[in-house]
């Protein structure tokens, strides 16, 4: 790839913190990936309700960074972009993890990173951005639903081109669980719980992101993705066989419930199952089956699309501007 910017895109949500090393080309906005990684670090455990990051929540994800910075040097990254999302736009002690980005940036990087606590808004448009170049690429036509799943909150994107529609809406896999499914497996009434917030949810987005037209649904981030496993039974978690898969609705609501209704340990035992999604997947497929039924009856559609490109993509081809 001629002419091309090393970069590096870091991802910060509820759950996970993720870093993309690539080579870009400002031209085409095509990237090269030199590195692509993901650790559970639960920045937003607890803060649902207690409103603020906990101590150990930022240790772990302040030392992930100090990681990422590290690496970013020695591969020789010349523009980093860091954007948090959830959890940080909710926390009250929000401007301390701030400080601690861009300390550990100008300590392991040699140059200050600011780290951006985007909008839901903006958040929807880098996960568009991110996900929707390759579907153009296979001949997957629009207009697409790109939903992104994530800890504490799920993006609705609409578009084809560009983004046409946004919502962002409080609801996602960590948020779930300490809400509402507490116990292992899940109980009915807790379940039924957890739906209703799930579905008002879905309600809230879809006054300002409309199902009816849509011609690809389009799910991202680590539940739609180790959903799509389950759904093709995989050795391990293979992010090759899993991107731009596509399954019928049926096939993934079946997923996704039998995920919900195992134990831990039973999802323990899954071999693409990462560890740090144990305990919140249930939840996770609770929200994509709502709102894939929700989109399958409003739309017509018969199948999903799972993709591995996703926000973080959206974030490294942002540097190409």
């Amino acid at each position: 790839m001629a002419d091309t910017t090393r970069v590096a895109a870091v991802d910060c949500g509820t759950n996970s913190i993720r870093l993309l090393v690539a080579d870009l080309d400002p031209a085409t906005r095509t990237l090269r990936d030199v590195v692509r990684r993901m650790e559970i670090v639960r920045l937003g455990q607890g803060i649902d309700r207690t409103g603020v990051i906990a101590p150990a929540s930022m240790a772990r994800t302040l030392a992930m960074t100090r990681e990422y910075a590290a690496q970013c040097r020695s591969l020789g990254a010349v523009r980093v972009r860091f954007v948090a999302t959830s959890a940080s736009r909710d926390a009250r002690n929000a401007d301390e993890f701030v400080d601690g980005v861009r300390a550990a940036f100008v300590e392991h990087w040699g140059q200050p990173v600011d780290p951006e606590v985007v909008s839901g808004d903006e958040e929807a448009a880098l996960s568009f951005r991110g996900a929707t170049g390759d579907l153009v690429a296979s001949g997957v036509e629009g207009p697409y639903l790109v939903v992104d799943l994530g800890g504490g909150s799920t993006e609705f994107v609409l578009g084809t081109v560009a983004v046409e529609a946004e919502r962002s809406v409080d609801i996602g896999c960590v948020r779930m669980t300490e809400r509402h499914l507490v116990s292992d497996p899940p109980t009915r009434g807790e379940i039924d719980a957890a739906t209703r917030d799930i579905d008002a949810a879905i309600d809230l987005a879809a006054r300002v992101v409309p199902f009816r037209g849509v011609r690809a649904l389009v799910g991202l981030a680590g539940t739609v993705t180790t959903i799509a496993a389950h759904v093709l039974r995989l050795p391990g978690y293979d992010p090759a066989a899993i991107h731009l898969s596509r399954a019928p609705v049926g096939e993934v609501l079946a997923a996704a419930a039998d995920l919900l209704h195992l134990t831990r340990a039973e999802r323990a035992a899954l071999p693409y199952m990462h560890p740090g999604r144990v305990d919140v997947i249930g939840a996770g497929a609770l929200v994509w089956s709502r709102v894939v039924e929700r989109v399958a009856t409003v739309a017509g559609v018969d199948s999903v699309i799972a993709s591995e490109h996703d926000i973080l993509d959206g974030i490294a081809r942002s540097l190409g501007a």
